[in-house]
């Protein structure tokens, strides 16, 4: 039995080697992975500041929350995965960087989304489609896609004859639509220049309808309507505009008129799950660390050599 037990040993010891051949000698192996690349832009109106989410028993904003959905995404992202940052406000989309690679930028892209502020914004008017059209248009060229995350409120509302034309641009990005807040009608808060909240804004802060160029509405049906002094008519407009919810229909209504998807940000798995499309990733042939297998390997053989002393040693050694 001892002659058994040497060969045994003898035999784990040959494999380990090999394992450890292996290793040194074929340390990666080549696969297909998918890569992402996205550029998110995020809504900086003041719609974003109505508070219907919660995060760890406390109360957040729709920009808070999608601040902090963004920050716990970074951390799940995997390494060779770009991300780079842009605004929105007004009727356009600036940005603030080029996507860099998550790993060895994780700290300036945790930095610069963890600062991105309301007070940022260059305008109080919010036109969604005019500033995702700004946005696609910015990155039509891009390889990056765009991660477009807005509420879909507009301020003032806007007139459906002006709407955009996104045929010149579908196509030629990718992404996807991301619906901020709760399908329950929230206040807005109203802020001092110092941010601190004086309160909600009323039905007399905000206009209720648009006043810009000509009425999409038939004359007759316009109370008081002057074609040069009144297109819109005379009688005082009332509505529910300085409350907010999230335009879910709207959004949804863009993204198929810009080729993109949408979903609705609940949690960041929700949102991890959505940015995992396929049709948002490039396969990319990888070199992948396979070390850990022959190690295993090898490990195992080690252990079967130098094991304490159980049962079956004990049988063969009698």
């Amino acid at each position: 039995m001892n002659n058994i037990l040497k060969d045994y040993r003898t035999l784990c010891l040959a494999i380990a080697l090999l394992a450890m051949l292996v290793l040194f000698i074929h340390p990666y192996t080549m696969q297909k992975r998918p890569r992402y690349n996205y550029t998110f832009i995020i809504d900086i109106t003041r719609s974003m500041n109505a508070t219907d989410y919660q995060h760890q028993d406390q109360n957040l904003s729709r920009l808070a929350y999608v601040k902090q959905s963004l920050r716990d995404l970074l951390k799940e992202l995997p390494c060779e995965t770009k991300v780079g940052l842009g605004l929105f406000t007004e009727r356009r989309a600036t940005l603030l960087f080029e996507p860099l690679e998550v790993c060895s930028a994780y700290s300036e892209i945790d930095t610069a989304i963890s600062q991105v502020d309301w007070r940022m914004a260059w305008a109080a008017d919010s036109n969604i489609a005019k500033g995702l059209l700004s946005t696609l248009e910015m990155l039509q060229k891009s390889a990056s896609s765009v991660v477009f995350i807005t509420d879909g409120q507009e301020a003032p509302p806007i007139n459906p004859r002006y709407a955009p034309d996104f045929a010149a641009v579908k196509g030629h990005a990718q992404g996807m639509i991301i619906g901020a807040g709760g399908l329950q009608a929230v206040p807005i808060p109203k802020f001092d220049p110092d941010g601190k909240q004086t309160g909600f804004y009323s039905a007399d802060d905000v206009p209720h309808r648009s006043s810009f160029g000509e009425s999409n509405l038939d004359p007759s049906q316009i109370e008081g309507y002057n074609a040069r002094n009144a297109p819109f008519g005379n009688a005082a407009t009332t509505g529910s505009e300085h409350l907010t919810a999230l335009q879910e229909g709207y959004l949804e209504k863009l993204a198929a008129e810009a080729g993109l998807g949408y979903a609705r940000l609940t949690d960041t798995e929700n949102l991890q799950s959505a940015l995992q499309d396929p049709r948002l990733a490039t396969e990319k042939i990888v070199a992948t660390d396979s070390r850990w297998q022959p190690a295993l390997v090898a490990l195992l053989m080690l252990a079967a050599v130098y094991w304490p002393k159980t049962r079956l040693y004990r049988r063969w050694s009698r």
